[in-house]
């Protein structure tokens, strides 16, 4: 075989790997979302996403109940696609206010960036959920 018939084989099977990847990692994300849903029927879920250097990402749900007290974070982070969500129970139970600002020390700005989009689609929702007559904080 020539060299660009070998490259060319390499390529479908990296592309191949990297699809039954995304694949797997699709799924988790969608069975983790599915137990929030289960488990929690009031509230807003909020999810932030943002991406590192060399492919590094991170991915944050952010759950909070009817008055915005955090129930659960969890974070996904990392450059493959066989990360998974892991919990951040350090957050649980404080009110969302809280997460305000840079919440992660360092050099942590991905998780900091991530945070604050989760919180912003949380504002979001609440205001949509308000203009439709929907108010979780007045019949908590």
């Amino acid at each position: 075989m020539q060299n660009w018939q070998i490259a060319l084989i390499l390529l479908a099977m990296i592309w191949a790997a990297q699809s039954a990847g995304l694949w797997f990692q699709m799924r988790h994300y969608r069975s983790v979302m599915g137990d929030i849903v289960r488990t929690w029927s009031d509230g807003w879920v909020g999810t932030g996403n943002a991406r590192g250097g060399f492919g590094k990402g991170v991915i944050m749900l952010l759950v909070v109940d009817s008055r915005e007290i955090v129930r659960r974070i969890l974070i996904m982070e990392g450059r493959s696609v066989l990360s998974k969500f892991v919990p951040l129970p350090e957050f649980e139970g404080r009110p969302l206010s809280a997460l305000c600002g840079d919440v992660f020390p360092g050099d942590q700005k991905e998780r900091n960036q991530a945070i604050r989009l989760a919180i912003e689609q949380i504002g979001r929702a609440r205001a949509k959920d308000q203009s439709h007559g929907i108010d979780f904080l007045q019949s908590a």
